[in-house]
């Protein structure tokens, strides 16, 4: 059975009406996405926040009757609450209180398949909850397997008992091991050097569904916030028969919670060693602007901001447009529209960064012509005496590797 919830919409500070009714939307899906239904709802312009509960006395109040009145199970507030404004709130309303940091980890507890995900979920909720345990023991006992309290949150008392501390060192422990496993896979594929493409933006705006549709990786696909949430890296044949990696990463969304950032730095660390970054934007959503400027946002805070970007204007079927860039590409995942030109514009991003070469190889070294094939475009190979004369493109950062079996001069001198 869902959880009835009762949101409460928040607007301060510098935030628009506008603005207000878009977090709140979104607060909206996101509770039913983690299996809520929204029972009732307000909105509150706080000019002035309380220490103590963040709402003001009377809107506190006002709440707790709306709640009693909808038999509402639990309140979920669009901002960040402190341990001490929660544990007030919780009082006051007689109702378990989640703010939207909550209900967010929440849902990435629900979505995480491999043990690397689950492991950072956990560390993410427990450095969430560490400072909230403290009398509500029996409210997790009473509310397990509700929002808010998947993951570690039903077996919080067993973790408060053996020193929530300690499990948090010991997560943090194991997912240093799989940062390091991760580097020695990215090691392996610098000896075997294929460009990485990574997909990123806003949730829900169709990344996984552009990743089938290239390379027919049949991810995981619905219409709801994060979907999918352990990244997936497939190989994609470009026109020139070059291989790249396409990697589909985690959806990004307003305000994500630090705690996020920080535990999934070895999943956000896919964009980071990307050639290219591939950016899916829902063009029929009104609030489209906005989302390029949340995605840009994380990318800086990552200090990714500065790679190379193809911006894509995804859903372009949909009779609704609300955004527009000359500099960008509409195409329709689903429909398939735009994809074969949106290769082609991966392949000429990727091209700018090739060098024109003409290899000499001993008739011993397939392994090398197989390689070049691989990540290269080879314009003709012919067999003269000992060795097989190869006239290819590859990559400037990789020449070096093949330096020894010939001569290099640029791409834009060769043409």
């Amino acid at each position: 059975m869902a959880d009835r919830v009762f949101v409460v919409g928040v607007k301060h500070g510098r935030m628009t009406t506008s603005q207000m009714e878009r977090s709140f939307e979104e607060l909206v899906r996101l509770v039913n996405t983690a299996g809520g239904q929204v029972a009732a709802s307000t909105r509150q312009d706080v000019k002035r926040i309380d220490p103590a509960t963040f709402l003001g006395r009377g809107k506190v109040e006002e709440i707790a009757s709306l709640v009693r009145e909808n038999n509402a199970d639990l309140v979920v507030v669009d901002e960040d609450l402190s341990p001490v404004q929660n544990r007030n709130l919780e009082e006051r309303l007689g109702a378990f209180v989640l703010d939207r940091t909550a209900v967010i980890l929440d849902i990435f507890a629900m979505r995480a398949r491999t043990g690397e995900g689950k492991l950072q979920v956990e560390l993410a909720q427990l450095e969430y909850l560490a400072p909230r345990l403290v009398g509500r023991g029996r409210m997790f006992s009473q509310q397990a397997g509700r929002i808010g309290t998947r993951g570690p949150g039903e077996t919080a008392l067993e973790y408060e008992r053996r020193n929530i501390r300690d499990r948090i060192t010991h997560l943090r422990r194991q997912i240093e091991k799989v940062r390091a496993s991760r580097e020695i896979h990215r090691q392996k594929r610098k000896a075997v050097p294929i460009p990485m493409v990574a997909i990123v933006g806003y949730t829900n705006a169709g990344k996984s569904t552009v990743m089938n549709t290239l390379t027919d990786a049949q991810v995981f696909v619905e219409d709801k916030l994060f979907a999918t949430l352990d990244p997936t890296v497939r190989r994609l044949r470009l026109p020139s028969g070059r291989d790249v990696l396409l990697a589909d990463t985690v959806g990004f969304i307003r305000r994500l919670p630090h705690q996020l950032v920080a535990a999934f730095k070895a999943t956000f660390e896919e964009i980071a060693y990307a050639d290219l970054i591939v950016e899916v934007l829902d063009v029929s959503d009104p609030d489209a602007p906005q989302q390029v400027k949340v995605v840009d946002s994380v990318l800086e805070e990552m200090e990714l901001n500065q790679k190379p970007r193809i911006l894509v204007l995804n859903k372009c079927d949909r009779f609704e447009k609300f955004y527009t860039d000359d500099d960008a590409l509409p195409v329709s995942a689903m429909t398939g529209d735009g994809m074969g030109l949106l290769v082609e514009k991966i392949e000429g991003m990727l091209k700018s960064g090739f060098s024109r070469m003409r290899l000499y190889l001993p008739y011993a070294r397939g392994d090398v012509l197989c390689m070049i094939y691989r990540i290269g475009h080879v314009y003709s190979a012919k067999h003269s005496g000992k060795h097989v004369i190869v006239d290819c493109e590859l990559p400037e950062k990789y020449a070096n590797k093949f330096r020894p079996f010939g001569r290099t001069r640029s791409l834009s001198k060769a043409q």
